[in-house]
């Protein structure tokens, strides 16, 4: 059954990721005050042919059209096919991390508090990897379900164990170590080192972590995932610059989803 699960929950990240992919298309073409016309429905952002339900299948329609309009053949752009499987593989690593034959509501709450924060800043991690920007309004969306998800995971804590003064300790340090690193980061570098929305999003992720060491980890996580990626296209350019967003989103998911693995070995 635990498998089930785990292909259940892929297959809803997957479905988020391609209908968040399209809202973060479909935001930024407002922001810019595009002269595009979007109805209720899917297009092809070149040749403006509404798109079939079978053309929306997560992954399938993107691999059996090779990446391209069926009616155009102009190239999608892999920013779709790799949103559905970047949140279909999140969801199914958080997954891992869930015993779903739990009866108790606090445990199914927080999970499910978790889940819809993933898709949030996977939203951002889209947005991000896009355009650059970090919208305010969806950052402050995540860091009220992680506070939400951090009184779920505290409650659920103060069940089986007295209250200890690290249930407060322990998320502040969290919060200084990954969000204000990157805030003084920010500040020093006048915005040319971390955008201004990186520390937020840092932030709400530190929340969510709760544990220090799983901050740091997923900070140093972070910053090594963008230097293997970005390395190839930085050379002889002195002045660009790195969007940290979906390096974040990308980290977090790994260290939560290892967290029962790191945990002991940590607190041993």
């Amino acid at each position: 059954m635990q498998i089930v699960f785990l292909i259940i929950l892929f297959i809803l990240g997957a479905c988020l990721g391609s209908f968040l992919c399209c809202q973060a298309r479909r935001l930024h073409l407002k922001a810019i005050k595009s002269k595009t016309k979007l109805g209720p429905r899917s297009i092809c952002l070149n040749c403006h042919h509404q798109l079939r339900w079978y053309d929306n299948l997560p992954i399938l329609s993107w691999l059996l059209l090779r990446g391209k309009c069926r009616s155009c053949h102009h190239p999608i752009g892999y920013a779709e096919i790799l949103s559905e499987l970047a949140l279909g593989l999140s969801f199914l690593g958080l997954g891992t991390t869930f015993d779903f034959t739990t009866t108790s509501f606090l445990p199914w709450a927080s999970f499910v508090v978790l889940l819809v924060f993933t898709a949030i800043i996977g939203f951002l991690a889209i947005y991000d990897g896009l355009y650059g920007e970090l919208p305010t309004l969806y950052l402050t969306l995540a860091l009220i379900v992680a506070s939400l998800h951090l009184i779920l995971a505290e409650a659920t804590f103060l069940l089986v164990q007295p209250f200890s003064i690290t249930c407060i300790i322990y998320p502040l340090i969290s919060v200084l170590a990954l969000g204000g690193l990157y805030l003084v980061l920010y500040l020093i570098s006048k915005g040319k080192w971390v955008g201004d929305g990186d520390w937020l999003l840092g932030t709400a992720i530190a929340l969510v972590l709760f544990h220090p060491w799983l901050a740091l980890i997923c900070l140093f996580l972070a910053n090594i995932i963008a230097c293997a990626i970005m390395a190839p296209f930085m050379k002889g350019k002195k002045d660009h610059q790195i969007y940290f967003g979906p390096f974040l989103v990308i980290a977090f998911v790994i260290t939560y989803s290892v967290s029962n693995y790191l945990l002991p070995l940590i607190s041993g």
